[in-house]
């Protein structure tokens, strides 16, 4: 018996007491192929072990300095860290402690910054569960559900799915850019809009990749507008997708860049960077938290980045993804249960459908329950729980993906 709350519902029915690298272990010495990385978090594996050298070192010196009462040395070599790798104009980053912070954070940011009210938000995107990010969400109702009315301002436009639609990605794209020209004349005028915020490779919703013409058509029209533009790369970020940061696909910087999830291996640590002229133009007071830029926590992210350079692991995911996409593909091409197959790097989704474009989220749960039971953990997602999401750290083993595949495809039998 324990007294956590009903209302949080493991999606596995493992108890882990440790981890190592690609690998969880229950208490019994039971072993899973954890391909969910603690939702994309545990970005250098479990335990690495200079992360861990890093954190035990700065725990028995300073735990606890609270940023907006002093500095510490930590987090300022953190800004000079991150800035080698944000854009040039990127040049100031202000730390929360998780994703959703850093997304509110972003969101007053660009209204004080424009003095505007509104902000669009994109169909099908996921910007956590405080009562802004929730606002800008619509992955899956759950997130939105039984606490409205939720914030004011936010307006909404298609995202290229064109899985969902059965459309080229051309045509999907032009309809995209003709609804958001035509939001303009019907819910929000430029000049009342401070904001779009867009996941480049969306997560929640099912793993697509906005795609370059997209993401262009964004930035054109913020930059004709006078609207910011704020990257969510909570999810899709930090490497996963083969670049270190997932906008960089598509040739497009951002005004504000939001991540969270691996920046520190597991810590909780998230930011926003943006241009000192833009930091500027907040409020005094408007940026700070109790535990943001934690000294542990910084510590964690400075070794998750030393470990992300000296393994070179932004190649690694974008070689070892498409290993996986291709794995991946045969079995789309020999399960008829697998309707596509798509994302970036080691993030990849995969729609379990009972036919075209016919979510089936009771197939999927049955195939990830029989992972489980073979020894692989996996995580669903999606409107119906119909996509497998395919998410291992960034340190696996070309040996680890073909076992996973391998395992999966005994589920897939299993459940046939």
């Amino acid at each position: 018996m324990n007294h956590l709350s009903p209302l949080l519902v493991q999606s596995s029915g493992i108890c882990a007491e440790r981890g190592e690298g690609s690998w969880l272990y229950d208490g019994e010495g039971r072993r899973w192929l954890d391909f969910t990385s603690g939702i994309g978090v545990t970005a250098t594996g479990h335990c690495h072990p200079k992360v861990v050298e890093a954190a035990q070192r700065q725990v028995a010196t300073l735990v606890h300095a609270q940023y907006t009462t002093v500095t510490h040395p930590n987090m300022l070599r953190l800004t000079d860290r991150l800035y080698e790798h944000l854009p040039r104009a990127l040049d100031a980053v202000a730390f929360a402690n998780s994703g959703s912070e850093a997304i509110e954070t972003a969101l007053r940011l660009a209204r004080q910054a424009t003095g505007r009210p509104n902000v669009i938000a994109f169909t099908g995107g996921f910007h956590g569960r405080t009562l802004a990010a929730a606002s800008m969400t619509t992955s899956t109702t759950k997130v939105r559900s039984g606490w409205h009315p939720l914030m004011a301002g936010v307006c909404f436009s298609p995202f290229p799915h064109s899985y969902r639609y059965g459309w080229s990605e051309e045509e999907t794209v032009d309809f995209c850019l003709r609804e958001l020209d035509h939001l303009f004349l019907t819910q929000t005028l430029p000049a009342d809009t401070a904001a779009m915020i867009v996941e480049p490779v969306q997560g929640e919703y099912g793993y697509y990749p906005a795609g370059t013409r997209f993401m262009q058509g964004l930035r054109e029209r913020c930059d004709r507008h006078g609207i910011l533009l704020i990257a969510d790369e909570i999810q899709a970020g930090y490497g996963r997708t083969g670049r270190f940061w997932s906008h960089q696909h598509f040739d497009v910087q951002p005004d504000l860049l939001v991540t969270a999830k691996g920046l520190a291996s597991g810590y909780p640590l998230s930011a926003v960077a943006g241009s000192r002229a833009l930091m500027a133009e907040g409020w005094p007071g408007s940026q700070g938290g109790t535990y943001g830029a934690n000294a542990v926590a910084c510590a964690a992210a400075l070794a998750t980045l030393d470990v992300i350079e000296q393994e070179d692991l932004v190649a690694r995911a974008a070689a070892e993804g498409d290993h996986l996409a291709q794995r991946l593909d045969a079995l789309k091409a020999e399960y008829d249960c697998v309707d596509e197959v798509r994302g970036m790097g080691l993030m990849r989704g995969m729609e379990i459908g009972a036919g075209p474009r016919q979510p089936d989220g009771e197939r999927a749960a049955a195939v990830l329950k029989a992972a489980e039971r073979n020894g692989l953990l996996l995580l669903r997602c999606g409107t119906h729980g119909q996509i497998v999401r395919w998410l291992p750290p960034l340190t696996v083993s070309r040996e680890e993906i073909d076992r996973a595949v391998d395992l999966f495809r005994d589920a897939l039998e299993e459940t046939a």
